[in-house]
Order: structure tokens, then C-alpha cells, then sequence
């Protein structure tokens, strides 16, 4: 069969990749620290973080996962927060730890909330403040066994975030009020994992990366399964498409989609970890619509 679509591709752009450039998307991230280590990985709100620092960050988060929660291979742990620089902290944490990431919508209602964490099987969720009344509501009748909580603020310098999170608490009045006794603070589960051994674990393409869930636009959201290799492939594709425009470790990209939509996750989050580049984090965008219905 001809492919026929191939003549509608620039010159410039290859007509196939290879999926198993990297044997899991914890080889990506590892081959970018080890060529950008000192470059910018993430900005949000005036803060900078360094490729070295999403891997220290990161390692810490899989070692708590590993050693304190004794999450294993397979384990799925759910995200629950906008584009703020404690996502990629997490994210890549979860998958060094060899668990499957679960990306939940911060808009979620209780019902649609308490229908993913079910149905994916979490037996942990990162969420921010902001949606913790969200989780509340629901927890209980989940097997989410451990909540790990975090403010808007808590990774910029302790200064300005002490301001930010006493802003969007006290004056914006953006946090509904929750009881949640049962959570840790991202920041001591950082701190904690700082002084635990990670282990790295043994990876390969067909292992399980993302659990991502549809809308839901035509009944209960579903759950598409994405491994590595699948990621991994997603990469290079839009990488052969941007590559040739792409300058690897200069580039910067604003991400003003949140990153628990599969786009953003793949385009604007792993593609420009893999070329170096500068990621721009807006966050403030999907707080405010959530906490404006409330």
C-alpha cells in the first residue's frame, strides 16, 4: 500500500522513527541531566529549576514512594494539580519509582473524581490544596491509601511562598476548607526521600507509564493504557516534526494547556525535556475557573 500521506511531508521531516530510542521515558530524562545538568528545566512564578534539580527533586519523590510508602513496579499514584513545578517533581518521580502515572482533571466533580481513582486502581494521589475538599468528599471510598498534599507556593523560595500561599488561603480565599488528617506535605516527603536509597528499577517499553483518561464526553471517562514505548514514540514523532526547527538546550516554550492533558504532557513536557529545553509553566489559569464555580 502506498503511503501516500508521505508526499504531503516537508523535506525536512522523516517518514519514520524509532520506538525504542530510549528503553523508558526514566532513560529520556536521565540522557537530558546528563547533557543539560546546570540548564533550565521548568520556570513558574519567577522560580527557575535546573535539569539537576528535577533529578534530585524527582529521585528523592521515587525513594519515598519506594521506601516510606513501599509503592511497587506497577503501583498507579494519581496527580491532582495545574501547571505548577511540583507536577514534573512528581511525575518523574512516579515513573523513576516504576509506577504508572494517573492524571486527574483538577475540575473534577466528587462523583467523576471518585470514578477515576476507582477505576485506576491509585493507591496514592498528589494533589494540590486548592481540590483537597474535592478528595475529601470521596477518599474513603477509594483505595487511595496515601494522600500527598502541596500549596501553590511550597517550590518557590520559602519567603515568596509563604506570601503566595497565605495570599491564595487568607485573601483570594481560593483553598475550601478540608480535613484530610491522613496526608503528608510534599515538602517533608521531600525531604524525607533526600536522606532514602532509591533503587532504580528495571524498565522496559511494554511496562505500563501513563494510565490517561478521556473526557468523558460520551459517558464515564476511560482509561487508555500508555507505556513507555508508546510515550517514548510519541516523542520522537513530534520530534521529527519539530526537530528540524528545534535548537537542543536553547529553545523555550510557554505551556499555557495544563499538563495532566495528554498534549501538553507530551508535547510541551517530554518533548522538551528530551531537546534541553525551557519550560514556562502558567499556572494560575486552571485555579481560578475551578475555584470560581465554588
Amino acid at each position: 500500500m502506498d503511503k501516500v500521506w508521505l508526499n504531503r511531508y516537508p523535506s525536512d521531516v522523516s517518514a519514520e522513527i524509532s520506538p525504542d530510542t530510549y528503553p523508558s521515558l526514566v532513560e529520556m530524562l536521565e540522557k537530558s541531566v546528563n547533557n543539560f545538568a546546570d540548564q533550565t528545566a521548568f520556570i513558574n512564578m519567577g522560580q527557575v529549576m535546573t535539569f539537576r534539580r528535577l533529578e534530585e527533586r524527582s529521585r528523592a519523590f521515587a525513594a519515598y514512594l519506594q521506601n516510606e510508602l513501599k509503592l511497587k513496579k506497577g503501583d498507579r499514584v494519581a496527580i491532582m494539580m495545574p501547571n505548577l513545578l511540583q507536577y514534573p517533581i512528581a511525575l518523574f518521580g512516579i515513573l523513576r519509582a516504576g509506577c504508572v502515572a494517573v492524571n486527574v482533571n483538577p475540575l473534577y466533580t466528587p462523583r467523576e473524581l471518585e470514578h477515576q481513582l476507582k477505576d485506576s486502581g491509585a493507591a496514592a494521589i498528589v494533589i494540590v490544596s486548592n481540590f483537597a475538599h474535592t478528595l475529601e468528599k470521596v477518599v474513603k471510598n477509594t483505595g487511595v491509601g496515601h494522600v500527598i498534599l502541596t500549596n501553590v507556593g511550597d517550590q518557590l523560595p520559602r519567603a515568596k511562598g509563604t506570601v503566595v500561599n497565605f495570599v491564595v488561603k487568607h485573601i483570594k480565599k481560593m483553598v475550601p476548607k478540608y480535613s484530610l488528617p491522613q496526608a503528608t506535605s510534599m515538602r517533608k516527603v521531600l525531604a524525607k526521600g533526600r536522606r532514602m536509597q532509591y533503587v532504580k528499577p528495571f524498565l522496559i517499553g511494554d511496562d505500563i507509564a501513563f494510565l490517561q483518561y478521556t473526557g468523558g464526553t460520551t459517558g464515564v471517562a476511560k482509561g487508555a493504557v500508555l507505556t513507555h514505548r508508546n510515550m517514548v514514540a510519541n516523542v520522537m514523532q513530534a520530534k521529527a516534526c519539530y526537530g528540524p526547527v528545534i535548537e537542543n538546550g536553547r529553545e523555550l516554550v510557554v505551556t499555557a494547556l495544563p499538563l495532566y492533558h495528554v498534549f501538553a504532557l507530551t508535547v510541551n513536557c517530554l518533548l522538551f525535556i528530551e531537546t534541553g529545553g525551557r519550560n514556562l509553566l502558567i499556572t494560575n489559569h486552571v485555579i481560578f475557573r475551578a475555584l470560581s464555580k465554588s
